[in-house]
């Protein structure tokens, strides 16, 4: 009869129990353990990314992008077989690349359009979010303040 192989530590292989008798953890919940009761790395990252806020400004594209808009769609009148976003990506690339820099300056010049669209409205977005938060901080302290008069009589 054959003996069943062993770890090198003498346990056959598959058994959970330490040479004192104790059963040791098996491999899923020492990964899952929370030490201590801290949370883990990717616990603490999921809980520190916040919201996004719905009306932040959409960052513009760059210069690539927006000839990539105007191409996408020429190149799918040209080649209406082709499905996938990758080939179309390639064909893109390629052909930016291939450009002069007189041809890339239209859609340059409409990228630095887009920027310039974006900072007006950020700057917009910014302000907006400034007053929202003076006017929160000044309910805040009114709420304070008429709490403290309500404190005040109670001590009389």
């Amino acid at each position: 009869m054959k003996e069943a192989s062993t770890r090198g530590r003498g346990r056959p292989l598959g058994s959970t129990k330490k040479k004192d008798g104790k059963d040791a953890k098996p491999e899923k919940e020492k990964k899952l353990a929370v030490k201590d009761g801290k949370a883990t790395k990717k616990q603490k990252k999921k809980e520190k990314k916040a919201s996004k806020d719905p009306n932040l400004p959409k960052r513009p594209p760059t210069a690539f992008f927006v000839f990539l808009e105007s191409f996408r769609q020429q190149y799918k009148e040209d080649h209406p077989d082709v499905k996938g976003v990758a080939a179309v990506g390639k064909a893109a690339g390629d052909k930016w690349s291939k450009m002069s820099e007189s041809e890339k300056a239209v859609y340059v010049n409409k990228a630095a359009q887009l920027r310039a669209d974006y900072a007006e409205s950020m700057a917009a977005y910014k302000k907006k979010q400034d007053d929202e938060e003076q006017e929160d901080s000044k309910e805040n302290e009114e709420e304070g303040s008429a709490e403290n008069e309500e404190e005040d009589e109670d001590d009389d």
